[in-house]
């Protein structure tokens, strides 16, 4: 038992990284110069889903 609880912890850990750094970037393309260009040049803003949106519960 001693040894699974720092492993939860750092799976968890990681995961978290993982969101934050997805977030990130995707708030910094968007709002960067060459991200507004493509918006404007080709009139498309996909909001791409996250894989957190196909969990089931989500309907």
């Amino acid at each position: 038992m001693e040894g699974i609880i720092p492993i939860v912890f750092y799976i968890v850990g990681i995961f978290i990284l993982y969101i934050v750094i997805e977030t990130a970037v995707r708030k910094g393309i968007n709002s960067s110069i060459i991200g507004q260009f493509l918006e404007k040049k080709y009139g498309i803003k996909e909001d791409k889903k996250s894989f957190l949106d196909d969990d089931l519960d989500n309907g």
